[in-house]
């Protein structure tokens, strides 16, 4: 029924007054009918907050009976008699009693891995079976796509991303791991107030190598964004227009109605909407990760040869990010306007360098510290320096900081874990290089290098 838009009309006191077979089958099933009050909680609330925001929205629909699991999208239209019902993407999934079985060393098994993981897609559980190869160490909180090697079908996409995107069943997803060919498939998880947990599954081996590249070419593909090759150079290109401009939309819907713009509303919906906003503004982040990740990556990639002044640079960071420093109460010794440190490098790419810095200080800096930025110069290498008063970093994270997705443990939705992988290639494609010296209890000093200019 996915292709289906099913319909329905409720009152302004909520009563279900017509409706399409599947909703209505649903809301028998709830105890109730025509005439009667929308007995599925979910939809009654989210019918009531148009219905209080006098506005058209659209969400995901979750419900259930003894029957299946009812997973949907709505969208809902108040107007002065009440509001109008379209749920579109009406998926059912019969009920698997009791249960999905956890993996423990009693679950019976065939050749394969039983495996479990959290919603951020962390490996929670793990055994082998069968003739299935040995369980590599150290798995534990590792990424399912770091663990399986995920192949695409025909069609370039990635069942198991598409399933999380959903929070749904998948199956059929092929993998590599640990030098066999297998198949996933798991069921999602909720927890007792609906909320995804994850996915609990199995593994299979198979025989036959895997599928390795979407239809009609051989290029690698990013899971992240199904059938988008890597090697496209029109990648960050379709990035942007995939995603910028939609993400773009949500955060200004949110903006407005955390600002209330348009009328007052609860303050806690003000509060969900301005989370709303604050988790879009980290997409965007991340989108333009993305991009660059791939523009650095690219085989010949080189940056521009401008003139400079690391000093100047400096300032104009500063000057971005100072409020941003001055919520937390966090004050920026800067390089003064006499402080000059001619250099050559890519202007954009170095000023992109230094925000990273310093947005990356006034990140995990403690309150009403200081950051300093300097410039100095070593023999042909002129360098900027961002240092704070943060927790450190002890000298085996030294290294491993500037390496892809790496976030030294840290849950917050701060970064992606890209950015400094992105500094310091840019730092290195502009003939420089990008450190860091610290210690635990003694904040970081990063300091950017780069070539010398000698002024006329």
């Amino acid at each position: 029924m996915s292709e289906r838009v099913v319909r329905g009309r409720v009152d302004r006191s909520g009563v279900l007054v017509s409706a399409d077979v599947p909703l209505l089958r649903l809301q028998q099933r709830a105890g109730a009918g025509l005439g009667r009050p929308l007995a599925l909680p979910h939809l009654a609330r989210l019918v009531a907050l148009s219905q209080r925001l006098h506005r058209e929205i659209s969400r995901p629909l979750h419900a259930a009976d003894d029957h299946s699991d009812i997973h949907a999208l709505v969208r809902i239209t108040p107007d002065d008699e009440g509001a109008s019902l379209e749920i579109s993407d009406w998926r059912a999934r019969a009920v698997t009693p009791p249960g999905i079985p956890p993996v423990t060393d009693e679950t019976p098994m065939a050749d394969g891995w039983a495996w479990e993981c959290d919603q951020q897609l962390r490996l929670v559980a793990l055994r082998a079976a069968g003739k299935a190869p040995a369980v590599p160490p150290g798995w534990e909180g590792r990424s399912l796509s770091e663990l399986f090697e995920l192949q695409p079908d025909a069609d370039g996409r990635f069942p198991v991303l598409r399933a999380l995107a959903r929070q749904s069943r998948f199956e059929g997803q092929r993998v590599q791991a640990a030098g066999a060919a297998m198949t996933l498939g798991g069921d999602a998880l909720f927890d007792a107030a609906g909320r995804f947990t994850g996915f609990r599954g199995f593994a299979s081996i198979v025989d036959g190598p895997p599928a390795t590249a979407p239809k009609g070419g051989g290029a690698p593909v990013d899971p992240a964004f199904g059938s988008l090759p890597l090697s496209d150079p029109q990648f960050g290109r379709r990035i942007d227009g995939a995603l910028r401009g939609p993400l773009s939309r949500i955060i200004a819907t949110a903006e407005t109605i955390s600002g209330q713009f348009d009328g007052p509303i609860r303050a806690d919906y003000a509060r969900y909407a301005g989370d709303i906003a604050h988790a879009g503004r980290h997409l965007l982040g991340l989108v333009d990760d993305l991009a660059d990740l791939q523009n650095i990556e690219r085989p010949g990639f080189k940056a521009a040869r401008d003139d400079i002044d690391l000093g100047d640079l400096a300032r104009r960071a500063v000057g971005l990010l100072g409020m941003k420093a001055e919520e937390k109460g966090i004050r920026i010794s800067a390089p003064s306007t006499d402080d000059r440190m001619p250099a050559t490098g890519e202007f954009r790419r170095v000023l992109q360098v230094l925000l990273n810095l310093l947005g990356n200080a006034i990140r995990y800096s403690p309150e009403d510290s200081q950051i300093w930025i300097r410039v100095d110069r070593e023999g042909d290498r002129a360098m900027v320096t961002v240092a704070d008063q943060g927790q450190g970093i002890d000298a085996e994270q030294q290294a491993m900081v500037f390496e892809k997705f790496e976030r030294l443990g840290r849950t917050d939705s701060g970064g992606s874990g890209l950015g400094l992988y992105i500094a310091r290639r840019l730092a290195r494609a502009m003939d420089g290089d990008l450190t860091v010296d610290s210690a635990p209890g003694q904040g970081a000093r990063f300091t950017l290098s780069l070539p010398a200019r000698d002024e006329e």
